[in-house]
């Protein structure tokens, strides 16, 4: 071990805050190597001390933890190769580093085999000895950051109110927390490694987990199903997660406990139903029968009977169109229905949407204009509700734009979302308006929208869609000068 004695180092090792003095033992029957090694670790800030064999180090193990071992591989009694397995098993978060006076590849293979992370060969530099302890300093941060990062996942998984379970892509159980175990009534021995048929009687959930595996790479899935257990109704969404190569790993499963909200909801429905049979029935009738009349098969009517039963025709459908929307965002804020995600490409969706409202545009001469740019992400989202989100963001621009007026939509990525923007050049919203817009029934009433007919009820869904996909809407606008809603929804985590 030429040159350890001779050689002054100075301190080059930056520590971690975890780490800021590593404890290293120095296991070596050779007095000289280790009173140079205690030496020159000190230099450098470590914590070091030493044994002369391996019977001694293991005892000195046991009563203190070390960071860094370093063991010399042939020493009299405990051989240090036989002492590895033992220290792994105690110390599983040590790192031991293997002096070795044979360089051979078949002993480093061997130490490796056995659990040590590196080896160095005698006779060894302070240089040497340097590279491996900082690489070793390196492994133990790195391994402390994992632990310290799971112990924090963990933490917060198992204080959560939902219930949460991971699988792997065998549907095996990773990682399940008590509010999952709450929920489905669980009881037996430890769920880890158990098939998940195995805690959850319930073929939905297994159905649901099978999907979500069954995704292809580059699929974003967001499966969501209602499950009913004994008195218990619960709201399950299922997700995949992946690997840096799109691979699928497992899945990971939410619960949300939905029993009380059911129950309003059963008395919300039972009120939306008695509304649909009993008034929008009743009114469609009446509107044939209007329609009876005017075309004249109730006898002819004059130029301004029909005026006025047109006029009366228009309110009627105002109010079908009124209960109608008040079905829908029913049905959203309940947030029990069970909407399937997918991968949604937003430009594909506003090329179709733009499409369909071109010949409106064209009738009042708004020249409606989609930017399109290379955007490659998608959003996870039910494409459904992402087509009424901007066929009523995009109809309001064509409503409350002058005839020659201009829409234009923009799609960008800004950090973690996907931004869509649509402007106009229309009339403006007032500043006193701007924040009752998305409330329900709410219509800025002035003499320019006195002839635009609505409920009020359009933004207020648009709002409720939004919300239910994580996303967020804003609204800038100057009266006289035109408005922009920007929508944003989350990219998928890749």
């Amino acid at each position: 071990m030429s040159g350890l004695g001779s050689v002054t180092l100075t301190p080059q090792i930056e520590h971690s805050p975890l780490f800021s003095r590593p404890s290293v033992l120095v296991v070596d029957d050779e007095k000289r190597i280790r009173d140079v090694c205690i030496k020159m670790l000190s230099s450098e800030g470590y914590e070091a001390d030493s044994a002369e064999s391996a019977e001694i180090g293991m005892q000195m193990i046991k009563e203190k933890h070390f960071d860094i071992i370093l063991m010399d591989l042939m020493m009299p009694g405990l051989p240090g190769l036989e002492a590895l397995p033992q220290i792994r098993s105690q110390h599983p978060d040590t790192v031991v580093i293997v002096i070795t006076g044979y360089a051979s590849l078949e002993h480093a293979v061997e130490a490796m085999k056995k659990g040590a992370f590196d080896f160095i060969p005698k006779p060894f530099s302070p240089g040497d000895l340097r590279i491996v302890i900082t690489k070793a300093v390196t492994q133990i941060n790195t391994l402390q950051d994992i632990a310290n990062e799971k112990s924090r996942m963990r933490v917060m998984i198992n204080h959560l109110a939902d219930g949460v379970m991971t699988t792997d892509n065998q549907k095996r159980i990773a990682q399940v927390n008590p509010a999952f175990l709450r929920m489905i009534g669980y009881h037996g021995p430890r769920p880890i490694g158990l098939e998940v048929a195995q805690i959850v009687p319930d073929e939905t959930m297994s159905s649901m987990i099978d999907q979500t595996l069954g995704a292809l790479e580059d699929d974003y899935i967001d499966v969501s199903e209602e499950l009913c257990l004994e008195k218990t109704s619960l709201l399950a969404r299922c997700v995949p997660f992946k690997d840096r190569l799109r691979r699928t790993l497992g899945t990971i499963t939410v619960l949300h406990d939905i029993t009380s909200q059911k129950e309003m909801d059963q008395v919300k429905s039972d009120f939306v139903s008695m509304v649909s049979h009993e008034i929008r029935s009743p009114m469609n009738s009446v509107l044939m029968q209007l329609k009876n009349v005017v075309d004249g098969l109730a006898g002819e009517t004059t130029r301004k009977q029909r005026e006025i039963l047109g006029r009366a025709s228009e309110k009627i459908v105002a109010l079908i169109n009124l209960v109608s929307e008040l079905l829908d965002i029913a049905k959203i804020e309940s947030g029990l229905i069970p909407q399937e995600r997918r991968a949604v490409q937003i430009v594909d969706l506003l090329e179709e949407q733009v499409a369909f409202h071109q010949a409106r545009a064209q009738a009042k001469s708004i020249r409606l204009n989609l930017e399109k740019n290379r955007i490659t992400q998608v959003v996870n989202a039910n494409r459904f509700n992402l087509e009424e989100v901007f066929s009523n963001i995009i109809g309001n621009a064509i409503d409350y734009t002058p005839e020659g007026g201009k829409i234009s939509i923009r799609v960008s990525v800004e950090g973690d979302y996907i931004a869509v923007r649509v402007t106009d050049t229309g009339i403006g919203i007032p500043e006193d308006d701007l924040q009752r817009i998305f409330d329900r029934f709410y219509r800025v009433k002035n003499a320019k929208t006195r002839h635009i007919l609505g409920t009020g009820l359009g933004l207020p869904i648009v709002k409720s869609i939004i919300d239910a996909h994580d996303g967020l809407i804003r609204v800038e606008s100057k009266l006289d000068f035109g408005t922009t809603f920007s929508v944003l929804f989350p990219i998928p985590a890749q």
